[in-house]
């Protein structure tokens, strides 16, 4: 993959051979993991053989901020860490967004490593070079475009992940296959259940991120085209910080991907038929795809999505599509289109 720098996706390979080799690469290295991947991993005795130093993390979002990452680079100053040491991430999305954050600030960058163990960060997040942390302003506010030196992607982390966990990763594979790869939209048509779905991991694994490699590839730093990954992130994002991350990011995006089709229908002609079956797929792996208006304000939300990094001068910018696989930008939408597309959603 070509991003900032050019770099190797592993799928398929044994995630402890790669391990042990980006450990003999370097005079030192620091395990970034969360505690059930430590544990499931047998990371500890691994480390332990080989005097490696681990940084437990709290679990998901709840890692994502700055007194985790100030604790990360404190310890990373007790172990005198240098330009030629790096940093190995294992875990899910918000472990490879903090460890790549902190190896994109430690020295002004360090090399790092990503071993993703959830769907949704073997076909997202560990993959383009996106690091960053949460604030109270929003998700992601504070980060860096920062590229892992390797990504090494062993299907076997799933068999023990959560059916709610794996869903949430599917949310991704869906927006992927709606914005540019509609052989995955019809993979997934195709399957009976998410246990089918699981069968079919490795090649939705690779057909996602072979979209993505190659819409990073073209516009690493987000200049507009990749901003089409952005499909269902708009009000996605809104949605998980108003619910305090207590949502899984995918499902959170599950309801930003209706919303976006509705609002794609409205502004670009999108057939209804199309979005029907958007949300019958979703619904199909048991993603959530309403908000509960008494839980949600529709204000608040907006004025989210106002602050939020993909808007542009206060003016709130949506990805939509025309079709499957045919994406467009909507923007400068009236408030009152905005509003009545959120009540199609609303339960």
């Amino acid at each position: 993959m070509n991003a900032d720098i050019s770099y190797e996706v592993h799928i398929g390979l044994d995630w402890k051979l790669h391990l042990h080799s980006l450990v003999s690469a370097h005079k030192k290295v620091l395990i970034v993991a969360p505690a059930t991947v430590i544990d499931l991993g047998q990371i500890s005795d691994y480390a332990a053989s080989r005097n490696i130093p681990i940084f437990e993390t709290p679990d998901a979002e709840n890692q994502k901020d700055f007194a985790t990452v100030e604790r990360l680079w404190n310890l990373l100053g007790e172990l005198e860490f240098g330009r030629t040491d790096a940093i190995i991430a294992i875990g899910g999305g918000a472990t490879t967004d903090l460890a790549g954050f902190a190896a994109a600030t430690w020295l002004r960058g360090i090399s790092w490593y990503a071993i993703p163990t959830t769907l949704a960060g073997m076909v997202d997040a560990s993959i383009g070079g996106k690091t960053g942390i949460n604030t109270s302003a929003g998700k992601n506010l504070v980060g860096s475009f920062y590229s892992p030196k390797s990504v090494c992607i062993d299907t076997s982390w799933l068999t023990s992940l959560s059916d709610r966990d794996f869903s949430a990763g599917l949310a991704e594979v869906i927006k992927t296959g709606f914005i540019k790869d509609p052989s995955i939209v019809e993979l997934l048509t195709g399957c009976s259940s998410l246990d089918d779905a699981r069968t079919h991991a490795q090649i939705l694994i690779e057909k996602s991120v072979a979209v993505k490699a190659e819409v990073v590839s073209a516009d690493f730093k987000e200049g507009k085209l990749r901003e089409i990954l952005n499909f269902g992130h708009t009000l996605g994002h809104a949605i998980e910080k108003s619910a305090g991350y207590s949502l899984r990011h995918g499902e959170a995006v599950s309801i930003g991907l209706h919303y976006a089709a509705h609002l794609s229908q409205e502004s670009l002609g999108l057939d209804p038929v199309v979005v029907a079956s958007l949300v019958d797929l979703l619904a199909k792996f048991n993603l959530p795809t309403r908000v509960d208006s008494s839980a949600y304000s529709w204000d608040e939300l907006l004025a989210s999505m106002a602050g939020d990094k993909k808007s542009r001068d206060g003016r709130i910018r949506f990805i939509g599509i025309r079709a499957v696989g045919e994406v467009e930008w909507i923007e400068s939408s009236d408030p009152a289109l905005l509003a009545r597309c959120y009540e199609k959603i609303v339960l």
